[in-house]
């Protein structure tokens, strides 16, 4: 069968497609201009394979758990210990073996989740195509396209895969990624001759290149690895793995740990050989599971093992993060850049006012949902009683070419905006569009033109007469109407009137609303058929509707918390300063009109002279997609992390130039969703901020962890090494590191993984990129102070127990309870680097309540099981013996929290 695919895709790549006449192609692919059937495409894609450049094998789960024993500190534990077995330490071999075992499996655990994490946001950021099916055209991921299949191209669009054109409108494609060629290549649809090099087929467009401008249709020739870029393939198979700068920061300190390990090993066990007179392999062996259990060597990989776990939660919200040091740098934002239309707003145009003479009507509802009511001072009115108001309902319905579907659990305009808001507007005074059209249907029209600013339609009424409805530009309206009606009366238009009506309009207009006028006349078949600006006259005014493009309603709370948390927002929008304004106010974001800036007023300002003034901009109106860039690189100057939203071509390199490039996921081009770090799928500004919530989340996460790793690992460190000089015996065995290693590293460290955040997570300011991970007061507190009176309380239990004459296998037992048991209240200690535990929730994490529950009970079964005390070296311990472990640990507990109280920042 394989055989069989391949034979096939290759026949296809030998023909010459861009020689060939349209109709042939379609006849030589079996298809038509009107696509495939879902069913042939998916017999298909089951003949041809996805669409898909074949990347890097991924490792398998048990090359994952292999890997786990490949660390040079493992290898050389097992080596001891097979040297152990020959010399008949037959239970410290087989219980040092569990343990690795057992160590391994937990690091699998940890990578193999990382790796179905990143394989799920692959999934995720699949690009997508747009393909006509059974005559329709549909979205469908990109993998999904299959020769045969005709795509639709339009400016921004990524080509899925090798095509030839069969309609094109102006169409250019950027070709460097395959030819090199700096120029987009304009394209066309005529055949041209077999022997036509690759770069000057115009006809052809071919995968993972991008339409730069215009728009057309070609039907699919080869995809996948038969594609011209499948042909080099082999350089783009293997991805690089980006590392982050906080994988390099821990590497660094795994360095320094190791290090340090090092030489209290060295240190420690010519103690243990000189005066102790232990034997060589012990302490060799000794010295290997200090390093296993104090070298961190896997910090990196569970750091990038958060970061990619955060990533897909963060894609489950909306947010899909496309490179892995973006999740740092969301914590560190302090400037978005949104931009104003669906994303800061729905996106969808709403009337929110009717103006009919001396009054004025509002409208509730948000969007294209047809669900609201009308309001006359304050009072809900039913719009049918007012007779102008129900002749305006009725001329938005039937001079209107868009349409309003619902579509599962939401409702989708076809057409222009503004005609969709005027046709949800009138469903709200429940007119019934389908049937209102088939009473009053439409004989002719005068359509709209940029220049004549308004559109008139002739429609029979039911009772055969002709009326004609008239909607523009107020003045336009104005100017050629002579009647009005008022109250449900019909009165001559005079100039007084005229004047009122524009002072009206420009009050709506100042409050950012987008006006309509609307009109009518009782008409005739004569003028229906002229249908000229000639019989444009006498209609009689029937009122105005303001409408506006809504602010989202969760956005203006994510501003609030932006405020909080010291992050700055700029809106930026291509609409007119007065509209940009009322939403920017509406939003709370600015007070006055001294903070927005017009695209007019950038192209007049010098680098230098935006550097001024640009932290204190929140609204830039009028702007294009190149001011973005200028307003990144100024913003970058005083240092900003900035994010920046864009849809468009021309976004991308401001996106590009941008700490934190966001692209809309919905509305967004194929090159804007390239050049960003993040993806909104929903395009929405709160779901920025809730990543940027998240981000700081996870980067505080991982702090915890390694805060909770370091404390415990360099009192792991010192702790022998005070002992050693001290003059004591070895505290633990080296079974027992690696028993204290797997118990408290493990489970407690991954539920730290999971905690819930500080509550004023989102009232910090945020943290610079190039801050170390913990600041002056963290390491003193947490790597010095922790390390060292975790020690001395230890060294003086252990040392004191042994100068009461309890034997060494009593006091090590007592030790050993008494660590596990103090690093497992470090762990809780560790739910807040801040405040004290008691203050954000002592038992707010359940696992880790439940981890520390469990490293408990098995720390039970090892001091009460026979068995498992023979291999541990651990004896039944004493009443006393847990008083006393219990006492040390809670006293550490106690004077670290203390310590975190009294040490505020």
């Amino acid at each position: 069968m394989h055989y069989a695919l391949v034979s096939a895709m290759n026949s296809s790549r030998e023909i010459a497609w861009h020689a060939m006449d349209i109709n042939d192609v379609f006849r030589k692919l079996r298809t038509s201009k009107n696509g495939l059937s879902e069913d042939d495409a998916k017999k298909r894609l089951i003949k041809y394979g996805p669409n898909v450049i074949k990347r890097e094998k991924r490792r398998s789960p048990f090359l994952i758990f292999l890997d786990q024993f490949k660390s040079p500190l493992i290898i050389l534990l097992l080596i001891a210990t097979i040297l152990s077995l020959a010399i008949g330490e037959t239970i410290d071999a087989i219980t040092i073996i569990a343990i690795v075992i057992t160590s391994s499996i937990l690091g699998f655990y940890q990578e193999y989740r990382a790796e179905q994490a990143v394989e799920a946001l692959r999934k995720l950021v699949t690009p997508t195509a747009r393909v006509i099916r059974d005559g329709k055209e549909k979205e469908i991921p990109a993998h999904d396209v299959v020769p045969g299949d005709v795509i639709v191209l339009s400016s921004g669009d990524r080509v899925p895969a090798d095509a030839r054109l069969i309609e094109v409108i102006n169409l250019r494609v950027d070709e460097a990624p395959l030819t090199g060629e700096s120029v987009p290549v304009e394209k066309r649809i005529e055949k041209l001759p077999r022997e036509t090099a690759l770069s000057d087929r115009k006809n052809m467009v071919y995968a993972g290149t991008v339409v730069t401008y215009g728009k057309g249709k070609a039907v699919v020739v080869a995809t996948g690895m038969m594609t011209e870029i499948g042909k080099i393939a082999t350089s783009l198979q293997r991805v690089e793995k980006e590392e982050t700068p906080l994988e390099r920061r821990m590497k660094h300190i795994g360095k320094i740990l190791t290090i340090l390990c090092i030489a209290v090993a060295t240190l420690v066990s010519l103690v243990g050989l000189l005066i102790w007179h232990y034997d060589i392999l012990t302490m060799v062996m000794w010295a290997i599971s200090l390093a296993v259990a104090a070298v961190p060597e896997a910090l990196p990989a569970i750091v990038t093992g958060t970061l990619a776990i955060g990533m897909y939660h963060m894609a489950k919200r909306n947010a899909i993060i496309r490179r892995l040091p973006a999740v740092e740098t969301l914590g560190s934002t302090d400037f978005i850049c949104s931009d104003k239309t669906g994303t800061m707003t729905k996106g969808e145009m709403t009337v929110r006012e009717i103006y009919v003479y001396d009054h004025i009507i509002k409208v509730t509802g948000s969007g294209y949902d047809p669900s609201g009511e009308f309001l006359l001072n304050g009072k809900k009115v039913n719009p049918e009683e007012l007779q102008e108001v129900k002749l305006l309902l009725l001329n938005c319905a039937l001079n209107n070419d868009a349409s309003l579907e619902r579509r599962s659990d939401r409702w989708v305009v076809h057409g222009d905006t503004t005609e969709g808001a005027l046709l949800v507007l009138a469903k709200k005074a429940g007119i019934d569009i389908e049937n209102i059209k088939k009473e009053y249907p439409r004989i002719s029209e005068i359509p709209f033109s940029s220049e004549r600013k308004r559109m008139t339609t002739f429609h029979r009424t039911p009772e055969g007469t002709i009326v004609a409805f008239l909607k523009g530009a107020p003045e336009v309206v104005l100017r050629i109407s002579d009647r009005i009606m008022v109250n449900g009366e019909v009165k001559k238009l005079t100039e007084e009137m005229r004047d009122r009506i524009m002072r009206e309009v420009e009050e709506l207009a100042s409050r950012g609303l987008r006006n309509l006028a609307f009109a009518y006349k009782i008409s005739s078949i004569e003028e229906a058929r002229k249908a000229n600006e000639e019989v444009e006259r006498g209609f009689t005014f029937l009122g105005i509707v303001g409408i506006i493009d809504p602010p989202r309603p969760e956005v203006k709370e994510a501003i609030e918390l932006c405020k909080k948390a010291g992050i700055k927002v700029a809106m930026i929008t291509g609409d007119h300063k007065l509209t940009a304004i009322a939403v920017a106010k509406e939003l709370g974001l600015v007070e006055s009109e001294n903070k927005v800036l017009t695209g007019v007023e950038l192209d007049k300002m010098s680098e230098e002279e935006l550097k001024r003034i640009v932290e204190e901009v929140k609204v830039y109106a009028r702007v294009s997609p190149e001011h973005k860039l200028k307003i990144v690189r100024a913003l970058k100057a005083h240092r900003h992390i900035v994010a920046m939203t864009g849809d468009g071509v021309n976004d991308a390199p401001a996106l590009k130039a941008a700490d934190i490039g966001i692209a809309m996921g919905i509305t967004g081009t194929e090159v804007a969703k390239e050049a960003s770090d993040m993806i909104l799928a929903d395009d929405n500004f709160a779901t920025i901020v809730e990543a940027i919530k998240k981000g700081r989340e996870i980067f505080e996460s991982i702090r915890k962890y390694l805060a909770y790793l370091l404390r415990c690992n360099i009192t792991e460190i010192i702790l022998p090494l005070v002992a050693s000089l001290m003059k004591l015996p070895l505290p633990f065995t080296a079974v027992q590191y690696l028993w204290i290693n797997l118990i408290t590293d493990g489970l407690p460290a991954l539920a730290l993984g999971v905690d819930p955040p500080d509550p004023d997570i989102m009232e910090r300011p945020p943290r610079r990129v190039d801050e170390p991970v913990f600041d002056r007061r963290e390491v003193i507190l947490f790597l010095v102070i922790t390390p060292l009176v975790v020690t001395i309380m230890l060294v003086t239990l252990f040392a004191s127990q042994l100068h009461m004459g309890v034997s060494v296998l009593e006091a090590r037992t007592t030790l050993l309870t008494a660590m596990i048991m103090t690093e497992l209240t470090l762990a809780l200690s560790c739910r807040s680097l801040r405040y004290s535990v008691f203050r954000v929730g002592l038992l707010k994490n359940r696992y880790l309540i439940l981890a520390i529950i469990v490293s408990m009970l098995l720390q039970i079964l090892v001091l009460y099981l026979e068995p498992l005390r023979i291999a541990f070296g651990v004896v039944t311990p004493k009443a006393t013996d847990w008083m006393l472990s219990i006492l040390v640990a809670l006293t550490i507990f106690a004077i670290l929290e203390a310590l975190k109280e009294l040490w505020k920042e």
